[in-house]
């Protein structure tokens, strides 16, 4: 079992580093950016700013501490289920001066409160700080959303990050790893900050199958549509085939064609689009048809968590890929150290026992699998996490992506959105079935 004290530090790195990055993303554009609407698809980033803050206060200090809330009367204003995000910009939010001071004032309580309480004191809440890691990873994911709006702005560029190094070896790497088949233990039971959809640990067997080696790159993906597949019904799901016709979709988003050359536009930069990058923002939609046309198939939930975690040797589950040491800089492309995938094949050090590359960070990776819970499932500490998007509707994404932060990203971490959705920071690997399936 951890000591408390180093809890109480892990807890208190994770805050701040989370702080740091969200006054980065909030500190980088003018009040008048922070509040105009950059996409109705996202938040005005001054909501978020102040959203982080609210769900602070009211785990931290009212649930776990007990305290009095600070601002009386703005919950409502920053409940994500009770305000969709087209229509934040219309409530009476928080200015950008007055949203800092609140997060200011939220988070010094928040560190006396850290200070102060017991970390094992039976409470499942506050047992092996979990709330305080709970709201680092809450305040991660919404630095991610906030990547997000930062990439649908129009305008030059607010962010500068440097390049990642290329791939070492990454013409070398065979195209497909087999996974043996067999029992795995999938989820977690023992991850102190794991979430409830995580849960608990569990047995799945899993037949043999092959993965991709790295994830599906730009010039692999540009194959595809230039042998039409956008405008060839035969590899689409009927749904996603009528979103692409409604919408006149040809290409992944922030793409277009000009002078025969595919340029992006990434951060405020156009830039031609690189044939040895991870493929970024594709719909699961866009991610299956691509599977299809190449005859392969998008792999299961299971089937990415085994490539990931499973150790033939001793048959464990590991931590992550590279084994249960937290991720450093060698392991992965995380925690918007990089604004960009990095080529695929890189990270040797991160890959998995059984040679499978870039399973976390990079690009999140499109699934299969509907959002489901697993056996044995327990909501906690609320059900409007994980429980609320259980269902047909909404598909699992995998592994993280550059934007990501490490405090945020397990080899049993899980993500879900809708299949339509194309700008998150989202990719895909392909896979296919062993010889005995």
């Amino acid at each position: 079992m951890t000591d408390p004290e180093t809890l109480r530090r892990r807890a208190l790195d994770a805050l701040t580093t989370a702080r740091a990055r969200t006054d980065l993303l909030t500190g980088c554009v003018d009040d008048g950016e922070l509040t105009a609407q950059h996409s109705p698809l996202m938040s005005p980033l001054v909501w978020d700013l102040a959203h982080i803050s609210n769900q602070e206060e009211q785990w931290l200090l009212r649930a776990v501490a007990g305290r009095e809330a600070l601002r009386p009367g703005i919950d409502h204003l920053y409940d994500a289920f009770e305000h969709p995000r087209a229509t934040r910009p219309s409530l009476p939010l928080l200015a950008p001066a007055e949203a800092r001071a609140y997060a200011s004032d939220v988070r010094g309580q928040v560190l006396d409160v850290l200070e102060r309480t017991p970390l094992e004191d039976g409470r499942p809440l506050v047992d092996a700080a979990f709330a305080f890691g709970m709201i680092a990873q809450h305040e991660q994911q919404h630095d991610e959303t906030m990547l997000i709006t930062h990439q649908l702005r129009r305008g030059p560029a607010a962010l500068h990050a440097p390049e990642p190094a290329p791939a070492p070896d990454a013409t070398g790497l065979p195209a497909e790893v087999r996974v043996p088949g067999g029992v795995f233990t999938m989820g977690t039971s023992n991850e102190p900050w794991a979430l409830d959809n995580e849960r608990p640990a569990h047995a799945r067997v899993v037949p043999e199958f092959f993965i991709y080696t790295v994830p599906v790159t730009n010039g692999a993906y540009q194959h595809f549509i230039d042998d039409g597949g956008y405008r060839d019904e035969r590899w689409w799901d009927p749904a996603g085939w009528a979103q692409i016709r409604e919408h006149g979709i040809e290409a992944p988003l922030f793409w277009r064609r000009e002078g025969g050359q595919w340029l992006r536009r990434r951060f405020g930069v156009v830039e031609p689009v690189p044939a040895d990058e991870p493929v970024l923002h594709v719909s699961w939609y866009e991610a299956d048809a691509y599977a299809r046309w190449a005859g392969r198939r998008l792999p299961t939930e299971e089937e990415w968590e085994k490539a990931a975690r499973h150790d033939p040797v001793t048959g464990r589950s590991l931590r992550y890929p590279w084994g249960d040491d937290d991720p450093a800089p060698a392991h992965a492309n995380l925690g918007q150290r990089h604004l960009r995938p990095a080529s695929a094949g890189s990270y040797p050090a991160g890959q998995s026992p059984l040679g499978v590359r870039q399973l976390i960070g990079d690009v999140w990776e499109w699934t299969s699998s509907d959002f489901l819970p697993y056996p044995g499932f327990v909501a906690f500490p609320y059900k409007e996490y994980s429980a609320v998007f259980f269902g047909p509707g909404h598909k699992v994404l995998r592994g993280g992506s550059f934007a990501v932060d490490p405090v945020a990203c397990r080899g049993t971490f899980r993500n879900w959105d809708l299949p339509v959705r194309r700008q998150i920071f989202s990719g895909f690997r392909t896979a296919r079935d062993g010889e005995g399936a």
